[in-house]
């Protein structure tokens, strides 16, 4: 069948939120990444936090592991990240360190974003490469999939403690 043909920026956006999809149907939070090439994804991840239970498995971190692998370079100098939320401070820092040219993200994390929200740490000047943003780019659909996934969560909660406090008349 083929890869399919990606040209432009939203295209790999899409690509990155079927990666959040995966993560979703694994009950994860729906954070999706990939990380392009010459017009090529190279590398592409998505939460495995819960699955792993392993803190660092975030999707900017597997995308970046992937790309790093496909390359045979810890340096991805000449490669762009599309990921469907805002990078934390961690993957900021792994952004930085594999001197990736240009993130796009999708939806602002108020709570944890490094890159505009809390810090702007991909174009701090005191560190030693700086990233190119790009913020927005299918906004409302990745920021409805994370509103839509952490509601489906809290109901379920919700009907957990009824359940729990039925059980105790």
């Amino acid at each position: 069948m083929g890869m399919p043909n990606y040209t432009e920026p939203a295209d790999f956006m899409r690509a990155a939120i079927n990666e959040a999809h995966q993560a979703e149907l694994l009950g994860e939070v729906p954070i999706g990444a990939v990380i392009v090439k010459d017009g090529q994804i190279i590398g592409a991840g998505h939460n495995m936090r819960e699955k792993y239970q392993q803190s660092i498995y975030h999707a900017e971190i597997l995308a970046i592991m992937e790309a790093c692998d496909a390359l045979h370079s810890w340096r991805l100098e000449d490669c762009d990240l599309y990921v469907t939320l805002e990078p934390c401070i961690m993957c900021s820092g792994a952004i930085i360190h594999s001197r990736l040219r240009q993130v796009y993200y999708a939806a602002p994390d108020p709570k944890a974003g490094a890159v505009n929200s809390l810090y702007t740490l991909l174009n701090d000047s005191r560190l030693n490469h700086q990233v190119t943003v790009h913020q927005g780019l299918l906004q409302d659909e990745c920021s409805q999939m994370l509103k839509h996934f952490f509601r489906e969560i809290r109901q379920r909660k919700k009907l957990a403690k009824r359940k729990r406090n039925r059980g105790q008349d």
